[in-house]
């Protein structure tokens, strides 16, 4: 598949130039303009080359570690399966969608690059994916 690198430069330089930075925190899950990357590194897709990222820790209002997720399913140590849960206005929840968490993937990434919030993952959750990225560290 042949990559659009020139056209996710131009966008790339757009969001650069934006100042806008949305609130975010831990446990999140948002539409992060990925871009169009090298080699098996996850890209973002669509005309805004979006893809769902797990916000795994907030380092400040400006960036942070977001692990990207996939619809596929995988039993490796590198992913970890979960169901995103979505919040009506109200705060309730309202509904789960199966992913896959990438933690071999994970990046710093700047809030900039945040589009708009998709939903969360539970706390128990987020410990287990917690547990199972330290256990990848040295």
């Amino acid at each position: 598949m042949k990559k659009d690198f020139q056209k996710w430069h131009n966008q790339k330089a757009r969001i650069h130039e934006s100042e806008k930075r949305p609130g975010f925190h831990e446990r999140e899950i948002w539409w992060c303009a990925l871009g169009v990357n090298v080699g098996f590194e996850q890209d973002g897709g669509g005309r805004d080359f979006l893809r769902p990222v797990l916000v795994f820790r907030k380092f400040n209002n400006e960036i942070f570690w977001g692990i990207p997720l996939t619809h596929t399913k995988k039993n490796t140590p590198f992913y970890y399966q979960f169901s995103i849960a979505q919040f009506d206005t109200d705060g309730k929840e309202a509904g789960r969608t199966p992913s896959t968490a990438i933690l071999s993937q994970i990046r710093l990434i700047d809030a900039s690059r945040l589009s708009h919030k998709l939903g969360g993952i539970v706390s128990s959750d987020f410990e287990a994916l917690t547990k199972k990225f330290k256990a990848l560290l040295p």
